[in-house]
């Protein structure tokens, strides 16, 4: 434990993780970052995309979907929108969300439909996540 730091997931669900790991890279609205164990402390916004974390050699994935992020006592906390597993996307389900959205924007994009064009391109990203989270 000398070397790890403590990562918490919460969504409005509930807690994703809790773990004490090595290493967590995340999709922040400034770049993506890593944390390693005694990091300063810092805020970030965090947009969708995939969070990636190692303990023991191990790596997991979460797709993550926006929130904050708070570094601070050699703990990395996230409180986001949404959190899923790697290993538990369906992958045919997002290629389906994903050509639904795309068909939506280019729709949107003929009818000039602002709102539905913002939700379309964000359940676009979503999907993209989730495919791209899947497969590493």
């Amino acid at each position: 434990m000398a070397n790890q730091i403590r990562l918490e997931v919460v969504t409005p669900t509930g807690a994703i993780v809790n773990e004490d790991v090595d290493i967590v890279n995340a999709p922040g609205y400034g770049g993506d970052f890593g944390v390693l164990a005694n990091h300063a402390p810092f805020l970030s916004t965090i947009k969708i995309g995939t969070l990636t974390y190692e303990k023991d050699k191990k790596r997991e994935n979460l797709m993550i979907s926006g929130g904050f992020c708070e570094v601070s006592n050699n703990q990395i906390t996230f409180l986001v929108e949404s959190a899923e597993r790697g290993a538990q996307i369906d992958v045919e389900r997002a290629m389906k969300a994903k050509e639904r959205a795309e068909r939506r924007l280019a729709q949107g994009k003929q009818s000039d439909e602002n709102l539905n064009v913002v939700r379309a391109e964000a359940a676009l990203q979503r999907a993209i996540a989730r495919i791209k989270t899947a497969k590493m």
